[in-house]
């Protein structure tokens, strides 16, 4: 492909994208390489900068399963892709064996939550652990000066250090899933295609020759098949299939049965099944000790604030600034102010400065100054509106 195609700058001067100056002939990269077009991308940019460069790609699923598995990522074909990848590009390569860690600080995370009735958020918790902690020892192990990845945020030097902005793209930002980066970590990291748009990165893997140039992108959960999130859960933990009731918040009736409370997430109207109300109903909370499950009119899904637990701050938080916050990947971030301390795990509480709707226990709270990430934590309780 002709490279007027392409931004210029990018091929001009790839070393810049990883921030590492003008000489790299001695540098060292290790990239994060899961297999799909983005991280490909980073690994070819990486290797036409001049340094020298390692790619790593860690085995979430247990093999047999993994190959079955079309649009996740770290397993079977990924994985292959990966490796052509890097032969295409005369890098080294490496897979190390994660499923066990991978099983046990995500996957088991993810079944617990949604049997204790929260809306879990498994890519958070594989950004804080096997990717941003597991594979950044393995790279300063290797010797690299940075670990790149193929995520769509940007890494800014501001006043006070590197910080975190979401990316040019909004349609391809990924900063609500990474607000659990900590300093050192955003020291360390590097993230080449944040102020690069998805077509821009597929023609770039063109011009490498890349064969996953038009790899579809992965899917949100990558353990979960299909998006019937039930029955990993039911695989994991039988027991949250318990039956149960389902009950007017409000008045206390019995409307129905439902087959457990791992099918259900707060702001959920389709699958209730419940007819003959005077107007739609939602679920407006679980109560997984009773097996309960509550569901009232939308008004009732109104939150005038959440309390955080496990929070993280990545650098000051500004002056004067007007915060906004994300409760969810696809939201718009909305006015809030933070009732309390933010960071190093400390508990806190934001107030919507308008209600806000389908806040649940077990999401995020991602809380930014402008384009710049400066923390968040998980929902552990609401306060209705």
């Amino acid at each position: 492909m002709p490279d007027q195609n392409l931004n210029g700058s990018t091929l001009a001067d790839p070393g810049a994208l990883f921030d590492l100056g003008k000489n790299l002939t001695a540098r060292r990269i290790v990239v994060a390489m899961s297999g799909g077009v983005d991280s490909s991308v980073v690994a070819a940019l990486a290797a036409a900068s001049g340094a020298e460069v390692i790619g790593i790609t860690l085995q979430l699923y247990d093999h047999g399963e993994a190959v079955k598995r079309k649009g996740a990522c770290c397993a079977g074909d990924d994985i292959r892709d990966a490796r052509a990848v890097a032969d295409r590009l005369g890098i080294a390569h490496y897979v190390f064996d994660h499923e066990s860690a991978f099983r046990e600080s995500v996957v088991d995370l993810f079944a617990d939550d949604y049997l204790n009735g929260r809306t879990p958020i498994p890519c958070i918790r594989c950004n804080m652990g096997p990717k941003f902690t597991d594979l950044l020892t393995m790279a300063r192990d290797l010797g690299a000066d940075c670990l790149a990845t193929g995520h769509y945020v940007r890494r800014a030097m501001g006043p006070a250090g590197a910080e975190l902005h979401r990316a040019l793209d909004p349609a391809r930002d990924q900063s609500y899933f990474l607000y659990a980066t900590t300093e050192a970590q955003l020291d360390y990291l590097r993230f080449p295609l944040g102020g690069l748009p998805k077509p821009e990165v597929r023609m770039l893997a063109e011009h490498f020759g890349l064969r996953v140039a038009a790899k579809p992108d992965s899917q949100d959960i990558c353990f979960v098949p299909d998006g019937d999130y039930a029955s990993v859960v039911r695989k994991i933990r039988p027991e949250g299939e318990r039956a149960g009731e389902i009950v007017h918040a409000e008045s206390g009736a019995v409307l129905g049965q439902h087959k457990g409370v791992i099918h259900y997430t707060v702001g959920q109207r389709r699958g209730l099944e419940i007819g003959g109300l005077p107007e739609p109903v939602y679920v407006v909370g679980i109560d997984a000790a009773k097996a309960q499950v509550l569901v009232g009119p939308r008004r009732m899904l109104a939150v005038g604030a959440a309390h955080l637990v496990d929070t993280n701050r990545i650098g000051p938080l500004p002056v004067g600034a007007e915060l906004t916050a994300k409760v969810r990947s696809l939201a718009k971030p909305v006015p809030v102010v933070i009732d309390g301390p933010l960071g190093e795990g400390a508990p806190t509480t934001i107030r919507f400065a308008t209600p806000e709707y389908g806040v649940a226990p077990g999401q995020a709270a991602v809380i930014f100054a402008g384009d710049r990430v400066v923390g968040g934590g998980w929902i552990a309780a609401t306060e209705k509106a």
